[in-house]
């Protein structure tokens, strides 16, 4: 999309994510047309009718071609005013021969176009069919088929998107090239959601990177989840590849702005974790959307459209030309912020403020530009505590060492600053609810799950935690709970307490010294800040014996959970 950039144009950076349905499209089947042709069932109706319609999928033309179009056919009342109309370029008689005059009374007045292959893609019927000559009738050859025997329905990068979106989409105005007009573009594979099965020559690329593309595994390196029973999901790792992607196109200095694709369900996540790691001064939006690309009542491309919109409008600009705001998720025309947002549903709309003081911070104008109503005043991307920039290269772990827990160095950057994806910390969710079988006294023994993932975590993972999702909003949990996650965090692993839902209360500090309260945070963004925080401050410190901590080793631990605390209560 940027072979015809100029220099004073503004340029935005489009980072495709994992099962993203904003880059996802409806199946590919075959048109009536080609059933047609070559003898196959026709489509129907529930009445066994032929269908009234074909699909018109976009597609490429490979010739040159002329076509004649119906005087007065792109609207039944456009007849009603033919007067104010110029002559149509000419006349087809009733053999279908096309005349520059009239011949006779029934010679229909037309258009004639001359289509072109450069002239971009064109709806038109899908004629292709399976290897054996079959139609094709969803994403496989057949249902349940194996991965080999599936076409990878999402987008391997945002080109293709964004060239639909430019050249079939429509303005109020009634005119097209809603995204080029504003911006150009590059497209950055971070965490695709689709990929290459034989593998990209780097001249068929279009993407942002250089060099060829060796063939592409599903659930390595991009991440579907269409057919259903083949959706894979992005391993914790892969948060460092997404960091790492974001920052170096970033810091290039060469945009105004990023855009951020991902699944409806995640977007708030991955959209929060660069509000916190990305060191950058321009604006950073996620998209999503609820029904895939060329679906009826598709919200996705309209999503992106508004995204361009917000970023070349420089509302977000401080006096130093600075993004004052932070990473914002920009669905159905509203301005969400990445801390708050969340989907609560799958239609569009379905989205919420969550915590119950504020989120949607603005709405994209329709009709008018866009405008805030208030800003936010968390800390973001150049000026958040845990950003790329600001964590060390190394930080101290819990480990077993022998049969006590000890401390080991972590490594969290190379040498070239780049985040390492075995940097990642593991930070697990523990959930309460009411009328458990726990026990009263607090015997931390009951709650084997809590304590055989800290044993694993100290075997695997150095840089570990959890978060305690409680009652609202005070995150208070059961007694055998409490005294399981109070050795946790004696093991080295610190614990967040956040109160369960979208719970509109503060979880206040005072409540629990030995843990983190997560203010009014979910318990998913309270994992992602945890994360950050560990790379940033390394592990609590350890406990001779976690199950009887002595009380300068509280004392210990209550000064190391400040630092993380000072975090929690600004970001």
């Amino acid at each position: 999309m940027d072979d015809n950039s100029q220099p004073n144009r503004p340029k935005i950076a489009v980072f495709s994510g994992p099962t993203a349905t904003i880059q996802n499209s409806e199946p590919l089947v075959t048109s009536n047309k080609a059933r047609e042709k070559f003898g196959l069932p026709l489509r129907t109706h529930a009445d066994g009718s032929p269908m009234r319609f074909d699909v018109l999928r976009p597609q490429r033309l490979a010739a040159p071609v002329t076509v004649y179009v119906e005087q007065f056919s792109a609207h039944p009342l456009e007849r009603d005013f033919a007067e104010l109309y110029a002559q149509p370029d000419g006349f087809l008689d009733s053999a279908g021969v096309f005349h520059k005059q009239r011949m006779s009374p029934g010679d229909k007045p037309v258009y004639e176009i001359t289509l072109r292959p450069e002239d971009g893609l064109f709806p038109l019927p899908y004629m292709a069919r399976q290897v054996n000559g079959q139609a094709w009738e969803m994403d496989g050859t057949e249902k349940n088929s194996p991965a080999e025997f599936c076409r990878v329905p999402f987008f391997a990068d945002g080109f293709r998107l964004f060239e639909e979106i430019d050249r079939l989409g429509i303005s109020d105005e009634g005119v097209g090239c809603l995204l080029t007009a504003k911006a150009d573009f590059d497209f950055y594979r971070a965490l695709p959601s689709g990929g290459y099965a034989t593998g990209r020559s780097s001249h068929e690329r279009t993407d942002i990177g250089e060099g060829d593309i060796a063939p592409e595994t599903r659930g390595v390196d991009f991440f579907p989840y269409r057919p259903g029973y083949l959706r894979k999901e992005p391993p914790m790792a892969a948060l460092a590849r997404v960091t790492n992607t974001v920052q170096r196109a970033l810091a290039s200095g060469k945009y105004l702005g990023a855009i951020w694709l991902e699944g409806s369900p995640f977007v708030e996540e991955t959209t929060y974790w660069l509000n916190l790691l990305i060191d950058a001064t321009v604006p950073i939006v996620g998209n999503s959307s609820q029904r895939p690309h060329g679906a009826i009542g598709n919200d996705g491309d309209r999503n992106i459209v508004d995204s361009v919109d917000y970023i070349t409008s420089n509302i977000w600009a401080d006096e130093n030309g600075r993004d004052c705001v932070g990473a914002v998720a920009i669905l159905d025309e509203q301005i969400f912020t990445a801390r708050d947002v969340q989907k609560a549903d799958a239609r569009p709309g379905g989205y919420v403020a969550t915590g119950g003081h504020g989120g949607i911070i603005g709405r994209m104008g329709h009709p008018g530009l866009p405008q805030f109503s208030f800003k936010p005043v968390k800390r973001h991307t150049y000026n958040s505590l845990v950003n790329l920039t600001q964590l060390p290269r190394e930080v101290q772990g819990s480990s077993v060492q022998g049969s006590k827990v000890g401390m080991i160095a972590v490594a969290i950057k190379d040498v070239d600053g780049n985040l390492l994806p075995t940097a990642i910390p593991k930070v697990t969710i523990v959930k309460h609810a009411r009328y458990l079988p726990e026990d009263t006294a607090g015997n931390a023994e009951d709650e084997v799950d809590i304590l055989a993932r800290i044993e694993k975590n100290l075997r695997d993972a150095p840089l570990a935690g959890f978060v305690a999702e409680g009652s609202a909003p005070f995150g208070a949990m059961s007694n055998s709970v409490d005294a399981a996650l109070k050795r946790a965090t004696f093991s080295g692993m610190p614990v967040v307490k956040v109160g369960r839902g979208n719970a509109a209360g503060f979880v206040d500090p005072k409540r629990d010294p030995l843990a983190i309260a997560g203010s009014n945070l979910t318990a998913t963004k309270a994992r992602l800040l945890l994360m950050a925080c560990l790379m940033k401050f390394g592990c609590m410190p350890p406990a001779v014996d976690p199950a009887k901590p002595t009380s300068a080793e509280s004392e210990a631990a209550k000064t190391k959970l400040a630092q993380y605390q000072e975090v929690f209560d600004t970001h």
